[in-house]
């Protein structure tokens, strides 16, 4: 049963996505991505300037001038959402978690692929999978996946990206779109990761938060791991210390970001930091303009 604030949690991203699906992102998601390709819709007669390898010989034999073939895109997409719900996911500092900012990238695209007819489904996952809900089209559906990104907890709170790319490359037999959304916080993902780039049209969304990565000078401090649980007591005050810690950091974004281009898969990073509007259309437009080119 959904409590109050959930329910005005869940209207509140419905509410600012419908903003920012009709007046941000309008056209965009379809252009950035295709259908499975094109289908046959009708036959026309030839005019000068079209494809000779269009001609439709059989037609043309029959009536004795040329036909040509016309073709539409198959425009219908299965759109999955495989979404990271471990615990380092529930952090935030600049007035929202990683965990709603993420939910609500989520929701954004899931409401512009329903608006082109596609069918939305996710793959929920911490170190274990916890829900799937199968693909269909429609708003109340998106609205469910909204419900469940927020609603389910972890029932561990580490991170196993590799299992749930596996898991989806076992279930998903055709060709989808898919967004990978995490902090990407985890290791030894890679192989699965370019299996599942192979198979689909994987996008990773990299949601981040600026304190990850440089520490604030607040004295001593009690740290909890979130997908551990692990207490750290740490100086803050301490240069070394925050140099150290901030180098550790930017040692393992280096090394996903490396991972991710040696792979050669679109990314979209997010950040509590700022407005994700901006981001997203940047990178739908550049995404657009190389499938284009």
């Amino acid at each position: 049963m959904l409590t109050q604030d959930l329910a005005k949690k869940i209207r509140r991203i419905q509410i600012t996505t419908h903003r920012i699906v009709n007046q941000v992102m309008a056209g965009q998601y379809q252009s950035a991505f295709r259908g499975r390709g094109m289908e046959f819709a009708e036959v026309r007669e030839y005019t000068p300037g079209d494809d000779i390898r269009t001609i439709d010989w059989n037609v043309t034999a029959r009536f004795g001038k040329p036909f040509v073939k016309q073709y539409i895109e198959e425009r219908e997409l299965t759109v999955l959402f495989l979404h990271d719900l471990s615990g380092s996911l529930h952090f935030g500092t600049r007035n929202r978690l990683k965990s709603d900012l993420a939910a609500e990238v989520s929701a954004v695209l899931a409401f512009s692929a329903i608006r082109n007819n596609d069918r939305v489904g996710c793959i929920l996952f911490s170190d274990t999978i916890r829900t799937v809900i199968p693909p269909k089209k429609g708003a109340q559906h998106v609205l469910r996946v909204i419900r469940d990104i927020l609603y389910t907890p972890p029932e561990t709170h580490g991170t196993r990206i590799a299992d749930a790319l596996d898991y989806l490359n076992r279930i998903q037999k055709r060709r989808a779109v898919v967004f990978l959304v995490s902090d990407f916080f985890d290791s030894d993902y890679e192989k699965s990761l370019r299996l599942a780039a192979r198979r689909h049209d994987l996008v990773a969304i990299v949601v981040e938060d600026p304190a990850e990565y440089d520490l604030p000078n607040a004295g001593w401090m009690t740290l909890r791991d979130t997908e551990t649980n692990r207490i750290h007591t740490i100086d803050t005050s301490n240069r070394a210390v925050r140099t150290a810690w901030q180098n550790h950091m930017d040692t393992l974004r280096a090394e996903r970001d490396h991972r991710l281009k040696r792979i050669g898969l679109d990314t979209l990073v997010v950040s509590t930091a700022r407005s994700y509007d901006a981001d997203l259309y940047r990178f739908l437009r550049n995404r657009a303009r190389r499938i284009r080119t």
